[in-house]
């Protein structure tokens, strides 16, 4: 009792502590001032120093803050004198400006400052923390649009799951691509075998690949599979709002066990698939099962009865949050700070049993997190029976007030993405962002942002830093859902602060050291976080040249011409980045016309001088692909360096002109 009671003492003590957080930013303000003045007037070039660009803002806002109190005071004593001389015109003049000043100090200057901090927390390709992966930092996105039916609807009947709605070959292809591309290697059974390598060494087994008989456990993302739900075409749940959910993609998941019994050799029995505290949905086993029916498919509820089998749970705990109760409550779904306080939980079984994990997330926005991808996904890996034990460790947790917005407040995905079973059992990271959202349980969204032009996100991602993967994903979101948007808590400040911490120990909060093992060694940097250049190059610093952080490689398209049902024509002219790239023996190069049109397509120095002419025909609607292989109109070949492949194409509609950066390397 005097532990719990210590525990509400505390909390009561934060919330009658916000009497005094407006002396922040004056405080701060000041700070910053006289950091500048100190630092800059005996060498102004330190302007340009990061830390400078931080402490500009504060000492700006303090300055204009400043300014307010003057203003009002003054005008508050001319109203006083005005009055008593009876000039009441004058001094309801004063008494205005007086007000106007007031208002001035607590809007303007405050704004001013937080907004230009959270622009310095995001600035752009600073790399923190040490990049993981056979090469290190390295990120793949996968898009190719031909993954998803442009035409689907989402609603009642048309749901996104739906096998017409998805290309399985396609799917299967871009899963392969990536694979390739994230290891360097040019089959799958290559790719796969330097995957096991790299992960094995990391803990501590050896260079060793997979060894027969290794269970793996492939934990998805089954967010609407609640309440009983075993059938996504049950009325009760088609008639709700619930329908269409984003959440893993079955044919992903599909492609993925294929990869693993057809190229690996894993035995079926050796695999487990199931989300802990969720269903699995009747198409999704229908569709798995078929072809996979010696896997093990687990369900928080039903068992046999279901050809399924029940998750069972650790009996003692096995993760031990690292705020050790003063941060996170039992709570309720309006209040998470209210109940005892939360030190740890069981975990399901199959995090300890399986040698290898693969977790499978959705990339989407979140209303108390901001964005859910690996971290938040195991917020359903434990035996209770919902998370709302785990939400005062977010940045929102009533999804009203984000009143842990900022850095350097305990992040309790930090505690997920180190713990033993949880993260650092993660043998790859495979993202789904098929159909995308902009929230936990909303529907996915078309989005906007290029390449996707009001289309389905239709992508995948790959990585081995989990921490990178987790940037570029939020750099995703942040671009897409922003603050024009009905769908914006992805831009609340502090979003990426476990990022920060799970990169870096100095990030930190006081007082914090993140053990979830608790047995007294706190986790290392679990890999590299960084933002990007812009939501248009999309460029991190390994892609730059200018650092040691993230390096986002591209694949656009699916270049094997696979075809197993007929796909919408494409809406418009479309020029693809050029596969691989960098290069040396030959890139691949993908477009598309919506129309019938000339097409002249060339390879361009940087002073913009044609060097190779590939393509210049009329040519039918259609997807089409070119191969540069360094050779030029000349005859000799070119020499390393940048170059630009350049697509005119002349339609019925109008003129279109694209271009795209490729590197070639010799």
């Amino acid at each position: 009792m005097r532990k719990f009671y210590c525990h509400r003492k505390l909390l009561s003590r934060k919330k009658h502590s916000g009497k005094y957080s407006w002396l922040f930013l004056p405080l701060a303000g000041f700070a910053g001032l006289i950091w500048f003045l100190i630092r800059v007037l005996p060498k102004p070039s330190r302007a340009s120093y990061p830390c400078m660009k931080v402490a500009i803002p504060f000492a700006s806002g303090f300055i204009t803050w400043l300014l307010g109190v003057l203003t009002s005071g003054i005008a508050w004593e001319k109203m006083k004198r005005t009055k008593r001389k009876a000039k009441f015109h004058w001094a309801f003049v004063f008494a205005l400006l007086a007000f106007l000043g007031i208002l001035w100090t607590t809007t303007t200057g405050e704004k001013s400052a937080q907004a230009h901090f959270a622009n310095a927390i995001h600035e752009p390709n600073k790399p923190m923390g040490e990049p993981k992966g056979i090469f290190p930092g390295r990120v793949v996105w996968i898009h190719n649009p031909d993954a998803t039916n442009e035409r689907c609807t989402n609603q009642k009947g048309d749901g996104w799951f739906l096998p017409k709605n998805n290309n399985q070959a396609v799917i299967d292809q871009m899963l392969s691509d990536g694979l390739r591309a994230l290891t360097g290697k040019s089959t799958d059974q290559e790719a796969w075998d330097a995957i096991f390598r790299y992960h094995n060494v990391q803990r501590g087994k050896g260079n060793v690949g997979y060894t027969p008989g290794e269970t793996i456990f492939i934990k998805i993302n089954a967010t609407s599979s609640w309440g009983g739900n075993f059938n996504s075409n049950d009325l009760s749940v088609v008639e709700n709002q619930w329908y269409g959910i984003a959440e893993t993609s079955p044919y992903l998941i599909l492609a993925l066990l294929r990869q693993l019994v057809n190229v690996v050799g894993v035995a079926q029995t050796d695999i487990y698939v199931g989300d802990p505290l969720k269903h699995i949905y009747k198409h999704c086993f229908d569709l798995w099962h078929a072809e996979f029916p010696h896997v093990h498919y687990m369900d928080h509820d039903y068992g046999p009865e279901k050809n399924r089998e029940k998750i069972a749970y650790t009996p003692q705990p096995t993760i031990f949050y690292s705020d050790r109760g003063t941060v996170m409550m039992t709570g309720t779904w309006n209040d998470p700070h209210a109940g005892v306080p939360t030190e740890n939980d069981r975990l399901c079984t199959l995090f300890e049993s399986c040698e290898y994990l693969i977790n499978v997330p959705t990339l989407k926005g979140h209303k108390r997190a901001g964005i859910t991808m690996f971290a938040k996904n195991h917020f359903g890996s434990h035996a209770r029976e919902n998370a709302v034990h785990l939400h005062g460790g977010l940045v929102n947790p009533t999804e009203n007030d984000p009143f842990r917005a900022g850095y350097g407040l305990y992040r309790v995905q930090v505690d997920l993405m180190g713990h033993q079973w949880l993260g650092l059992k993660n043998l790859v990271c495979l993202m789904d962002a098929l159909y995308a959202g902009p929230e936990a349980v909303y529907k996915p969204t078309k989005w906007k942002l290029a390449p996707f032009h009001n289309d389905w996100v239709s992508s995948i991602f790959l990585s081995q830093d989990p921490v990178a993967i987790e940037s570029v994903g939020y750099d995703f979101l942040r671009a897409e859902y922003t603050s024009d948007t009905p769908y914006s808590w992805v831009q609340m400040e502090g979003v990426d602060d476990y990022l920060h911490q799970a990169a870096d120990s100095t990030q930190w909060p006081r007082g914090i050291q993140y053990d979830p093992e608790n047995d007294g060694t706190p986790i290392g940097s679990l890999g590299v976080h960084e933002h990007w250049n812009n939501p248009i190059e999309k460029k991190y610093s390994r892609n730059l040249g200018t650092g040691n952080g993230i390096e986002l490689v591209i694949v656009e398209g699916t270049f094997n011409s696979v075809k197993e049902r007929s796909l919408p024509m494409p809406s418009a002219f479309h020029l693809y980045q050029g596969y691989p790239n960098p290069f040396n023996a030959s890139t691949r190069i993908r477009y598309v016309l919506a129309e019938p049109g000339k097409v002249h397509l060339q390879i361009v120095n940087l002073l913009g001088q044609p060097i190779c002419d590939l393509v210049d025909q009329e040519l039918s609607p259609g997807s089409y692909e070119a191969v540069w292989n360094g050779a030029t109109n000349q005859g000799p070949e070119a020499s390393s360096g940048v170059y630009f492949c350049v697509m005119r194409a002349q339609g019925h509609s109008g003129n279109y002109h694209s271009s795209t950066r490729i590197v070639l390397v010799k």
